[in-house]
């Protein structure tokens, strides 16, 4: 993941944490932790990013509204990362 900005690594955890979200959800999650409003432009391009670089899926909901999934490359990247914050978490809090 480290060709992703934070925002990007954010809006992969967000998706991770709710099945199937639309941008709406995703964007009150984002609200809710960043105690701020997040502009939907960057909200949406972001996504699209993350689609384009094959680490989440966008599918039509209905005509209006698209739902987000992990890929499994997404779901690799996030494992990976997990892997590696936990060696690092996992030794301070046992200290």
């Amino acid at each position: 993941m480290y060709d992703l900005i934070i925002f990007q690594r954010d809006l992969l955890y967000a998706i991770t944490g709710h099945e199937d979200p639309d941008g709406v959800a995703i964007k009150d999650v984002l609200e809710e932790v960043y105690k701020s409003e997040v502009n939907p432009r960057r909200l949406y391009t972001n996504l699209d990013t993350l689609v384009d670089k094959g680490l989440a899926e966008k599918r039509e909901k209905d005509g209006r509204t698209n739902i987000y999934s992990l890929t499994e490359r997404g779901k690799r990247k996030i494992k990976a990362r997990r892997e590696w914050e936990d060696q690092y978490v996992s030794e301070m809090l046992e200290r």
